[in-house]
């Protein structure tokens, strides 16, 4: 599996930004608050952003996190019952305790490639999974792992399999959805050894696979706006042309929201709300000064809770 994750791979990239550049930027951060628009502002957070910081000491964390100005929370890190360790439940009670909204999930299943003789465990470890989730409440449950997709036929079997694990969390009251990084844009032929990356290669796209092998009423997606950006491709124009199947966005950028230059956070938030998108969760990656995570998703809060175009 590639490392999705790699930034460095990526860095060649960074000129993509005439995909989506504009205007946004560092300024409206700068701006002064609104603290009557602000307060209207909910707010999400996926608590990958924060890694240990959050789960050393899980209350203080949660307490920060809410005077940072976040009001919902994706979780990350689900295993057994737990998350990061801790019993779901009293996870989702210290959350709640301090004003915090557990709405959706991220899991992924105990392998990457799929295959008739996995098949049946894989829909165990979901039945499992939607079980904990149903207790817990949450709204959606997000699959952010991209199983092995090397050829159109292996592609078509993901899409089979994200189609029961859709009938699975649909049972528990659970949408399930699927997250992108950017590997997904790569390219797949039938009876393919490998996917490649280049918008030059013949194939198709896998994303766009995905979207058309999976069915509406099983499977939603959620967009990272930014992986879609390093996948070369504009996120606006895929919420355009999908406005029924992306349902959820990652909000996230190189790294603080706003300072990279080549993200267009106004324009996507404009086609966010013509599509009724009704939530977003801020993710973040490594922090690249050396300054910690909770320093970073503050400074992203501030730019949301500042952004005029941000309702």
């Amino acid at each position: 599996m590639i490392n999705r994750r790699n930034f460095l791979r990526n860095a060649s990239l960074l000129t993509l930004g005439s995909l989506v550049a504009g205007k946004t930027g560092v300024s409206h951060a700068a701006s002064p608050v609104n603290m009557e628009t602000a307060a209207k502002k909910s707010i999400g957070l996926q608590i990958y952003s924060l890694g240990g910081e959050l789960t050393k000491d899980v209350p203080a964390g949660m307490k920060k996190i809410k005077k940072i100005g976040y009001s919902t929370l994706e979780l990350a890190g689900y295993k057994d019952g737990k998350i990061n360790g801790m019993d779901m439940m009293e996870f989702k009670k210290i959350a709640e305790d301090n004003g915090l909204k557990i709405t959706s999930s991220h899991v992924n299943p105990p392998t990457g490639t799929y295959t008739p003789e996995n098949r049946q465990s894989i829909m165990e470890f979901w039945k499992k999974t939607a079980d904990d989730h149903a207790k817990l409440g949450v709204k959606y449950l997000v699959q952010p792992g991209q199983p092995s997709t090397r050829s159109v036929e292996e592609v078509a079997y993901v899409c089979d399999t994200f189609n029961e694990a859709g009938k699975i969390m649909k049972a528990a009251g659970i949408p399930f959805g699927y997250h992108n990084h950017d590997f997904e844009f790569a390219r797949v032929v039938p009876g393919g050894k490998e996917a490649v990356f280049n918008r030059h290669n013949k194939g198709e796209i896998i994303y766009d696979l995905f979207l058309k092998g999976t069915d509406p009423s099983l499977v939603f997606f959620e967009m990272d706006v930014y992986w879609t950006v390093i996948g070369q491709n504009d996120p606006v124009e895929y919420m355009k042309k999908y406005p029924d199947r992306i349902q959820l966005l990652h909000i996230k950028d190189r790294a603080i929201l706003g300072q990279s230059g080549f993200m267009n956070f106004e324009k996507i938030f404009e086609q966010a709300y013509k599509n009724k998108i009704k939530e977003y969760y801020v993710e973040l990656e490594g922090m690249p000064d050396n300054r910690t995570q909770f320093e970073g998703v503050k400074d992203c809060a501030a730019y949301l809770l500042k952004a005029p175009f941000v309702k």
